[in-house]
């Protein structure tokens, strides 16, 4: 079994590199980015805004953690063939060992990490301490994310709201101010609150983006439904 979930990872992976690769992507870096170019990044997303994102040609390698679960293993070759260097782990089994093993690579000056913040099950939109631990023991910056996608299927009804970019249309990747933490272990109070606003700014910006500038052309798949519809269309 384990060797079937691992094929199944490379195909999986595969399958998303050539659909990534249609996506039309343009990308808003916030201008202080500038200044902790040297810094590593630590990379916060929400749980099911990921799928644009993987998109988008990343500046550095970029670590991930992914689960020792059935599920983890199909993912982590997957997301190896996007690229990424895995480390295994997860809040109930491994989880110690796999952030620390994200803070060896960031403090090598190498890596970058990228974490959803509210997974694995949620609630949708609230920040995990992990992503805060990893970047205070690392001394990186923390950088918001948001994407929108202007044609896609938003699965409403699971606790992520996944949103699966269709092939060919636009996408739109807001980075956002960085932030930077407090090296004391406590540090603000207020710092998953104000991680929160920060990647519901960066997903608010990538939205507007997209209507305040709509596409000339039709993307894919509703290209195929326009047609469908015209009179005599075959």
């Amino acid at each position: 079994m384990k060797v079937l979930r691992a094929l199944l990872g490379v195909l999986l992976g595969l399958v998303a590199r050539l659909w990534l690769m249609t996506l039309r992507v343009t990308v808003e870096e916030h201008p202080s980015l500038a200044a902790v170019a040297e810094r590593p990044w630590v990379l916060a997303f929400l749980h099911g805004k990921q799928w644009p994102l993987l998109a988008w040609k990343r500046r550095r390698p970029t670590v991930v953690m992914v689960s020792h679960s059935s599920d983890g293993e199909i993912q982590s070759r997957a997301l190896a063939m996007l690229g990424f260097t895995i480390v295994r782990g997860s809040s109930s089994r491994g989880g110690a060992r796999g952030l620390a093993a994200i803070v060896r690579r960031l403090r090598n000056g190498d890596h970058d990490a990228a974490f959803a913040v509210d997974g694995p099950r949620g609630p949708y939109g609230v920040p995990k301490p992990g992503t805060l631990l990893a970047a205070r023991r690392a001394g990186a910056v923390i950088v918001p994310m948001g994407s929108a996608a202007e044609s896609a299927k938003e699965f409403t009804r699971a606790w992520d709201r996944f949103v699966l970019a269709w092939p060919c249309t636009r996408v739109r990747i807001v980075l956002g101010a960085p932030i930077e933490l407090r090296r004391d272990d406590v540090g603000h109070p207020n710092e998953l609150g104000d991680l929160a606003a920060s990647i519901a700014s960066a997903n608010a910006a990538a939205d507007a983006y997209l209507a305040a500038n709509p596409a000339t052309v039709i993307p894919f798949p509703s290209f195929l439904l326009h047609r469908k519809k015209r009179p005599g269309g075959v």
